[in-house]
């Protein structure tokens, strides 16, 4: 299954990027994960939406010929980040790639709760008319103390994490495969 792993973070050393890195690693015979940054993307402006520019141009054509999203966010003020929101307002407009598309979602973050706030907005956000991205329910992976679980190099050590981890991965691809025929 190819899957596009949207970073919500555009920092160098993100705990997001090194889980969506540990992941791509982790489950390469099974998922077929294009980590899709976030850096070139332009703000979304309703003028230009019918040429999209090229930054934004690369994640909607990444999204589409995807099977699925893994959105990996972190928590900004208690919601997602604003480039990722941007990334968001782009992807439901014009072409709409995102309708249908299944989704699950994971973030990482130093506080205690990992990125529940933004991780409940998000779910809001994919419902919502535009975007209607049906997400694998009940399989919610907040890695907390994320500094504590990462070691210097950006790698995921923390076990129990990873076992967390295998058990949500092996539910995302059961739940798509009985699903697949019913996502658009």
């Amino acid at each position: 299954m190819k899957v596009a792993a949207i970073i919500g973070s555009v920092r160098k050393e993100s705990y997001n990027l090194s889980l969506a890195r540990h992941m791509q690693k982790r489950y390469a015979g099974r998922l077929d994960i294009e980590i899709v940054t976030l850096n070139e993307v332009e703000m979304y402006n309703q003028d230009i939406e019918a040429v999209p520019p090229t930054g934004i141009q690369s994640v909607v054509d990444k999204v589409k010929q995807a099977d699925a999203v893994l959105w990996v966010t972190p928590e900004y003020n208690g919601s997602i980040s604003g480039v990722l929101h941007n990334a968001i307002d782009w992807l439901s407009r014009g072409e709409r790639v995102l309708v249908g598309k299944p989704s699950i979602i994971a973030g990482a973050s130093m506080g205690l709760l990992g990125t529940v706030k933004a991780q409940m907005h998000l779910r809001d956000i994919l419902f919502a008319p535009g975007v209607n991205s049906p997400l694998l329910p009940g399989n919610e992976v907040y890695v907390g103390a994320a500094h504590e679980k990462f070691n210097a190099e950006g790698e995921l050590t923390h076990e129990p994490t990873i076992a967390f981890l295998d058990q949500v991965v092996n539910n995302f691809i059961e739940w798509h495969g009985r699903h697949a025929k019913g996502f658009n």
